[in-house]
């Protein structure tokens, strides 16, 4: 084993090659591609995307990123189609078959079976000559001059190849759906961007007994107490009718406390609070509260309909507990 080994070197040596290897496709983004992305998007039913080996890993990625931007697919391993598997595979749906060679045993041994279903056959290899390419009804090119392996054998600037061949054809049919960030979400639920996509303040708002509210003549030291029991740093002042006047936050204490003429027993709330105060809608996005909030540089939003009366309070640490931010 050597100790001398320019480990820098042959990192950038490998990514130049993989580099190129993607760069030599996009002369090959021609009427082929345009057919496969127009198949794709004339399918009724699923991409079915199969292949052996690494191109199967490659197969899988392809399938998971198709899937998430608005192309239903899947990926069906070719050895296991041939035991039952291949019972999953519909006439309405299309292949995208992935074989450097175009020569997989395993794929060959379904590619028929797909031309009797007359489902739609899209082959990627690097081998225009090969079997699959010409029994497939389009070919897209992903041939590389050179593996990135010293050796020439390890998939390597293939597979690259194949996985932005693939993700060329998802972002092309996702400009084509015109998939929105919306969409995007509903197919990710649980991360992040879906929440922040999803979740609205009505969502995570502070109602009914949760929210601090008191009247115009209270107290300040009943507010206090009121501010204290809901735990939110602040309250909402409201008339009688349910608009909102204000709010009293712990800034406003700190300030009151500071000032000798105020006595918390005999001043009213509406005395030292801050009229208005920053506000929001339950329909809009939690990620609009977060960015309002620091715009503003506050850590809680009145929501309010849209005739002014108040329906909530949005905190920070509401949006931080669920995952907003």
């Amino acid at each position: 084993m050597s100790t001398t080994a320019d480990f820098p070197g042959l990192g950038r040596r490998t990514l130049e090659i993989e580099r190129d290897a993607v760069a030599a496709l996009i002369e090959r983004i021609d009427g082929a591609f345009t057919l496969a992305c127009e198949r794709m998007l004339a399918c009724e039913g699923r991409v079915v995307v199969t292949g052996m080996g690494k191109s199967g890993h490659i197969g899988g990625k392809i399938a998971a990123t198709l899937a998430s931007t608005g192309t239903p697919a899947f990926f069906l391993h070719p050895a296991e189609a041939s035991h039952g598997d291949l019972g999953m595979v519909t006439r309405k749906d299309l292949v995208l078959a992935i074989s450097y060679s175009g020569e997989a045993p395993e794929v060959l041994t379904i590619l028929p079976l797909f031309k009797r279903m007359a489902a739609p056959v899209i082959a990627m290899t690097g081998r225009p000559a090969s079997t699959l390419a010409v029994t497939a009804d389009v070919h897209l090119d992903v041939s590389v001059a050179k593996e990135a392996c010293p050796l020439n054998l390890a998939p390597t600037a293939s597979t690259t190849a194949a996985l932005a061949m693939g993700d060329a054809l998802a972002v092309a049919l996702l400009e084509a759906r015109g998939f929105t960030p919306e969409d995007f979400a509903l197919s990710h639920p649980g991360g992040s961007l879906g929440r922040r996509l999803l979740l609205k303040i009505a969502d995570v708002m502070r109602s009914g007994a949760q929210l601090p509210m008191v009247g115009p003549d209270t107290p300040l030291l009943a507010a206090l107490l009121e501010m204290s029991a809901k735990g939110l740093g602040m309250t909402t002042v409201v008339d009688a009718q349910g608009m909102v006047l204000g709010i009293y936050t712990d800034g406003d204490l700190r300030r009151s406390l500071e000032d000798p003429g105020i006595d918390v027993r005999a001043t009213t709330v509406d005395q030292v609070m801050t009229r208005g105060g920053r506000s929001c809608r339950a329909d809009q996005l939690a990620a609009e509260a977060v960015r309002m909030m620091e715009q503003y540089k506050v850590s809680a939003l009145l929501v309010k309909d849209a005739d002014g009366s108040l329906q909530g309070v949005v905190h920070m640490h509401d949006l931080l507990r669920a995952g907003a931010v």
